[in-house]
């Protein structure tokens, strides 16, 4: 024996490890902050404004925002919602917009969108209507005749879709009684308040994203290409990445948890293909893993002191002796009274001794017995059961107490017996059976044992004297056994595929079952169903059966002994084999890839708390990397470096612009999708490999992605081009509601 193999120290699995405490993140969704008065100062300043104010409305499908030309940011940030329900109770009905539709849980249930799901295009117009009104009156434009009485300057989508824009121009003259009003496009408004000229401008909005040219600060709407993808898209590819993530999850999730997830904790990779490749490697995962916890209600467990959970055992002891007592009193009764029935049905058979026919047959029927020898059976089975009953109290094997059974009947020819010798004689065939089969038992029972000892013993004399070829068939036997269990994993899974080959034998020996004729072969000379007549019949519910009356359980349960045996012995006796190279280390949750990606690098112990909480690990990165790659989401479409290199390279080219490089200077990046981290600098490194060397490359953030479109367009509300470009009311009664003028801000006519 080797002792190097005997005393391995890597026999033990390791001790337990100790990890550091996650850095929970509470969910968080749209709330109702606070209520906004109407602003009645607004409405004066306006009025007292030298060169007159401006009613200024970044109308974007996730924020609207809107304010006056005077004012360096905007007085009202809302989402463009509303809800109206009707209470029947108090016979009222209730309308909110904006954030104040969160203020009450009914209305939250009610609440409509005016922009179509993942489009910057109006689709529901009372509810636009209805975002107006709490517009104008949010900014103390309440007059009892409804009108305005102030120009309106409005951001829109780039190549607006005319019916849009002509609904939209209809309702501002119309129903508001706006003296003038002016469109631009939201990005080149950004554009302008961060002081471009020329440039490629990039924006990444809530629904989609753009690559604009402007040369000399007119936009070239011409060659500019749409992607879309935007922070819409983004939230609703979350939300189906976490429901593939976790099928059973029983939190709400919705799309506005899913944009505070991806505003908190998501970033653009600087090097994606690199950096998913190691994401979940276990060094550094706890940091890389961000975890989100829903609420939940925890089952509250009371610990008890030492001192009330000895009272309980006590109680618990004292109630147990209290039932042995009762127990013990109640088989006492039962004794007595099967000892006095003994006694009074012996002394009936004394009795019967010197008796008549006639008065024998009276005695026996008053205590309903059919025969003598049914009273005999009654005294014989009373006289066993107090045997088995005294054995049992005062301790022994009632198997060694019992008498040999007679059987006596058995060799004696049926003509020589009467009738209920005969059925008597049926009987000592039956206890003659089962005895004959308690014999076999025990004798298999005591053999078997007496096998398994001497299996040991040869197995050890084999390894001390032959330890090589000994460990070399454990080894084989632990690889077979793995087989094994690997093969019926494979043909469970398979069962659940109705296409596998397993699922079809599975249900062609059902169908062979139910059918009037199934392809079993009869047995000749008759047409009788022998199914069960042989032993291998019964074979076919194995292959049918699945669930809890299938002994797949057993069969595991057996393979997985026998392969912690077979390991024991490798660990105790092979030096070659350590604790890494077992099953139980093999199928560690700590070298668990699906454990990393679905519940990071900690243990997992199953609580309600756990059980509520979301790991966002490789979302964190792809899901902002679909605007540069959005085949990752099934996009057929190019990523806005893709499209800003063709751009550059192609459009411009063979546009006829005198200096192409102008346009690299000054590549400016705004909207509200352009705010993850390293957003710039993965737009720098990704147009540098498309351009040549030497080309001068500037790629620079707006100063507030979000809020510059509102604070350009009310600087360009301020500024002699607003006046060239707005629609005068006369205009727009003369011309009709489709009537625009193009300008550098704007849309072109289409």
């Amino acid at each position: 024996m080797a002792p190097a193999a005997v005393n391995n120290q890597a026999s033990a699995p390791p001790e337990g490890r100790t990890y550091p405490d996650a850095k929970v993140f509470p969910v968080k969704e749209t709330r109702f902050e606070k209520y906004l008065p109407p602003q009645e100062n607004g409405r004066q300043r306006a009025l007292d404004e030298p060169g007159g104010a401006v009613i200024v409305i970044d109308n974007g499908s996730s924020t609207v925002r809107a304010g006056w030309s005077f004012d360096s940011k905007p007085r009202l940030s809302m989402p463009p919602i509303m809800s109206k329900y009707r209470d029947r109770k108090l016979g009222k009905t209730f309308s909110f917009a904006g954030n104040d539709c969160y203020a009450d849980t009914t209305a939250k249930g009610h609440i409509r969108n005016a922009f179509e799901a993942g489009t910057g295009i109006v689709s529901n117009w009372d509810v636009m209507e209805h975002v107006f009104d709490y517009i104008f009156l949010k900014l103390g434009l309440n007059d009892a005749s409804g009108s305005i009485d102030f120009p309106v300057v409005m951001t829109e989508a780039v190549a607006n879709l005319p019916y849009s824009r002509k609904s939209m121009t209809e309702i501002l003259f119309e129903c508001y009684g706006a003296p003038s009003l002016a469109y631009g496009i939201d990005s080149l408004f950004s554009y302008r308040h961060n002081e471009g000229s020329t440039g490629l401008v990039v924006s990444s909005s809530y629904t989609s994203t753009h690559v604009i040219p402007v040369s000399n600060s007119k936009a070239m709407l011409s060659q500019a290409i749409r992607l879309n993808w935007g922070g819409y898209h983004g939230a609703e590819y979350l939300l189906k990445l976490i429901r593939l993530k976790y099928p059973a999850f029983t939190g709400k999730m919705n799309v506005s948890q899913a944009e505070n997830m991806i505003r908190d904790h998501f970033y653009v990779s600087k090097d994606y293909d690199n950096e998913i490749r190691t994401y979940l490697d276990w060094t550094g995962l706890e940091d890389r893993d961000v975890v989100i916890q829903y609420p939940y209600t925890e089952e509250i467990i009371v610990q008890k002191t030492e001192e009330e959970l000895a009272r309980i055992a006590e109680r618990k002891k004292e109630s147990g002796r209290r039932l042995q007592e009762q127990a013990a009193k109640m088989r006492l009764e039962k004794l007595m009274k099967k000892e006095q029935d003994l006694e009074y049905y012996k002394q009936l058979q004394g009795r019967l001794v010197d008796e008549t026919k006639k008065e024998i047959r009276r005695q026996l029927d008053s205590h309903d017995f059919k025969d003598e020898a049914q009273l005999e059976k009654v005294v014989k089975e009373l006289e066993k059961s107090i045997k088995k009953a005294r054995i049992k109290d005062l301790g022994g094997d009632p198997e060694e107490e019992q008498e040999e059974p007679d059987f006596s009947l058995l060799e004696v020819p049926d003509d020589q017996l009467d009738e209920a010798q005969l059925k008597q004689k049926r009987q000592q065939r039956l206890v003659k059976s089962n005895h004959e089969a308690r014999a076999r038992a025990k004798t298999e029972k005591e053999a078997e044992k007496a096998r398994i000892l001497a299996e040991e013993e040869q197995d050890r004399h084999r390894r001390e004297n032959d330890l090589d070829s000994w460990l070399q068939d454990k080894r084989q036997a632990r690889l077979e056994t793995l087989a094994k269990i690997k093969e019926r994993d494979r043909l469970k899974a398979d069962l659940g595929n109705r296409k596998s080959l397993a699922s079809q034998i599975r249900m062609k020996s059902i169908a062979n079952l139910a059918s009037d004729t199934p392809t079993k072969k009869r047995r000749r000379g008759g047409d009788d169903d022998t199914f069960g007549a042989n032993d291998d019949d019964w074979g076919v519910y194995r292959q049918i059966t699945v669930g809890e009356n299938s002994d797949d359980e057993q069969e595991e349960e057996d393979l997985a002994a026998t392969v912690k045996q077979l390991e024991q012995d490798l660990l105790q006796y092979d030096a070659e084999f350590d604790y890494e190279q077992t099953q139980e280390a093999q199928s560690d949750w700590s070298k668990s890839l699906l454990h990393a990606f679905a519940r990071g690098p900690r243990p997992f112990d199953g609580t309600q708390a756990e059980l509520s909480q979301v790991h966002l690990n490789v979302e964190r990165i792809r899901v902002p990397e679909v605007v540069f790659r959005p085949s990752i989401a099934g996009l057929d479409q190019a990523g806005i470096i893709e499209i800003a290199g063709d751009i550059l390279n192609h459009r411009l080219a063979g546009f006829g612009v005198g200096d192409d490089h102008l346009f690299l200077r000054d590549v400016f990046l705004t909207g509200g999708n352009s705010l993850f981290c390293n957003f710039d600098e993965r737009v720098r490194h990704g147009l540098r490999a498309l351009l040549p060397a030497d080309a001068p490359l500037a790629v620079r953030r707006a100063q507030d992605a979000c809020l510059d479109a509102w604070k350009g367009a009310a600087g360009w509300a301020s500024s002699p081009a607003w006046k060239q470009a707005t629609i005068s009311r006369d205009e727009y009664l003369e011309r009709g509601p489709e009537y625009i003028k193009e300008h550098d801000m704007g849309n072109s006519y289409a």
